[in-house]
């Protein structure tokens, strides 16, 4: 990933974070077939490892095993017009950009099929997603042959990382001023990740 260094970020608290509020993750392979990739959400334990499921189905459990893999989390994202830009009404030089922010995380994958490890990986990524909810769904609250049944149709997948590298593409290279007016315009667009990048670039210091 191309980082120039007012985009870089090296913080890993920070790096967490979205890994946490945003785990639906793309999962880029290299397996029998060539370069492949999958979306699935994978959960940050707290010692810093990545876990997930897969069908059984799924080859990557196979083909992937004992490879280097690289897990890309995706932050907000937003078009920024140069319209928003009070210097583009002064001289005219300015041209279109693309604000984001992403997480690269690299390491060796594993599958996992032992039956106990599956089970406590479902139970922290439900725990983990239904906090929010008024009445948590729980796997128990499902019937014991029924999730067996489902236990034996996926695989696990566990990702020591060994690499972790941030971009957070959000206006530092622009001068306040029109970093002033990329905030306003996301905000007027009012979609969730128009807002969520309209307050990464009010926060620059």
């Amino acid at each position: 990933m191309y980082r120039p260094t007012h985009f870089a970020e090296e913080r890993i608290e920070v790096l967490y974070a979205l890994m946490r509020e945003r785990p639906f993750a793309t999962l880029v392979t290299q397996g029998k077939a060539g370069p492949g990739a999958d979306h699935l959400p994978l959960h940050l334990t707290p010692d810093g490892r990545l876990q997930g499921h897969v069908a059984r189905a799924n080859p990557i459990w196979r083909d992937a095993a004992d490879t280097d893999v690289l897990a890309i989390f995706h932050g907000p994202q937003a078009y920024v017009t140069p319209s928003w830009y009070a210097t583009k009404r002064e001289h005219g030089r300015a041209v279109p950009t693309w604000n984001y922010v992403v997480v690269h995380a690299r390491g060796r994958l594993r599958a996992v099929e032992d039956a106990a490890w599956l089970r406590q990986q479902l139970d922290d990524l439900v725990e983990h997603h239904e906090s929010g909810f008024d009445h948590p769904w729980r796997v128990d609250d499902a019937p014991a042959d029924y999730i067996e049944k489902m236990l034996a149709a996926i695989v696990g997948i566990e990702i020591e990382i060994t690499g972790l590298s941030g971009k957070w593409k959000i206006s530092q290279n622009q001068p306040a001023i029109n970093r002033e007016g990329v905030v306003a315009g996301l905000r007027q667009q009012g979609t969730t990740d128009s807002q969520a990048m309209a307050g990464l670039v009010d926060a620059i210091e």
